[in-house]
């Protein structure tokens, strides 16, 4: 069975985004003394499924950060809206996180990165979400999108390991139960 895992960073204050989706307080943080267990965890997967928000957020970045397959969970994007370069390493679904998570399974992928604040809340409303890796800034952004949505249920969860680091962030993994 593929699993699937969120690594997310998230303001002081509860947001991975800017209402305008964008990521601007999050890269002013210099933090490339420290190992946050990014490259690791990209280690970790097959490849990422990320909403259509994520995929327009990052197309905006410098260059594509990704060297893994790319799965664009979408209803309102087409295919003329990946780029020519970017063809052969993302593709667009308009599948439930059910049938693609059935789907990745068949294509052998083991664990699946889910990337993006309404993609993983429709996993955790799912059940699909094994784990999460959440780091906290110490930042208060005031405003933008939330990671965690309304729920059906109280949704439990373990803390499998926390470490804090002298940036002030603290990186909490925990499993769903």
């Amino acid at each position: 069975m593929t699993t699937a895992h969120a690594f997310m960073g998230m303001s002081l204050d509860g947001f991975i985004a800017r209402q305008d989706h964008s990521l601007d307080w999050l890269m002013k943080f210099d933090t490339t003394d420290e190992d946050h267990g990014f490259d690791a965890f990209m280690d970790s997967v097959d490849g990422l499924v990320m909403g259509a928000n994520t995929f327009k957020t990052v197309l905006g970045f410098d260059s594509w950060p990704y060297t893994k397959k790319v799965v664009v969970m979408t209803r309102s994007l087409s295919p003329q809206d990946i780029p020519a370069e970017l063809q052969d390493k993302v593709r667009l679904s308009s599948q439930s996180p059910e049938e693609l998570m059935q789907q990745l399974r068949d294509e052998d992928w083991s664990r699946a990165y889910v990337d993006g604040g309404q993609l993983v809340q429709s996993f955790i409303r799912s059940g699909l979400l094994a784990d999460i890796t959440l780091t906290i800034l110490p930042t208060l952004i005031g405003s933008g999108v939330r990671l965690f949505g309304a729920l059906d249920a109280d949704q439990d969860l373990e803390l499998m390991n926390s470490q804090s680091f002298g940036s002030g962030f603290v990186t909490n993994c925990y499993k769903f139960l």
